[in-house]
């Protein structure tokens, strides 16, 4: 591409019956003049586009990492409530078990206070037996005694 400049350094060999030379020197004037112009205009548009596709790849790059970082967080969020899935179905199960020794426990207690009652009114059979047997004793001899007397 030309540049403003080589246009107006521009010599031309002079020939026999040429053009006029003054003419050609205010066209190549005005030539250089609005080659000047768009050559301006041309560079700041690319400086524009430049400055434009940066700005694209740096939105570009945004909305990648804003994708990504989705992506994540929805990965995360399923994570979160996967594990807390797990963990409620821990603590069920945990409680679950503990309820279930707690009953064994109670059961475990119902029996043996069972058993010690059984015990108990075993004994206390065998007491009253032994305290009527011995008061049976006690009034015969009460009664042997009286006819002795008479």
């Amino acid at each position: 591409m030309l540049t403003p400049l080589e246009i107006h350094n521009k010599e031309f060999k002079r020939g026999f019956r040429g053009y006029n030379e003054e003419e050609v020197d205010e066209f190549l004037d005005r030539v250089i003049k609005d080659y000047e112009t768009l050559y301006r205009d041309n560079m700041d548009l690319k400086e524009t586009i430049d400055r434009l596709n940066s700005k694209l790849e740096h939105y570009q790059h945004m909305e990648n990492t804003l994708h990504s970082t989705l992506v994540i967080a929805q990965e995360t969020a399923e994570e979160v409530k996967l594990n807390a899935k797990k963990e409620t179905e821990l603590i069920i199960k945990e409680a679950e078990i503990r309820a279930q020794k707690l009953v064994d426990e109670a059961i475990s207690k119902v029996r043996k206070l069972t058993g010690e009652s059984e015990e108990l009114q075993k004994q206390s059979q065998i007491f009253r037996t032994r305290l009527r047997t011995l008061l049976q004793a006690q009034m015969e001899m009460l009664n042997s005694a009286e006819e002795d007397e008479n």
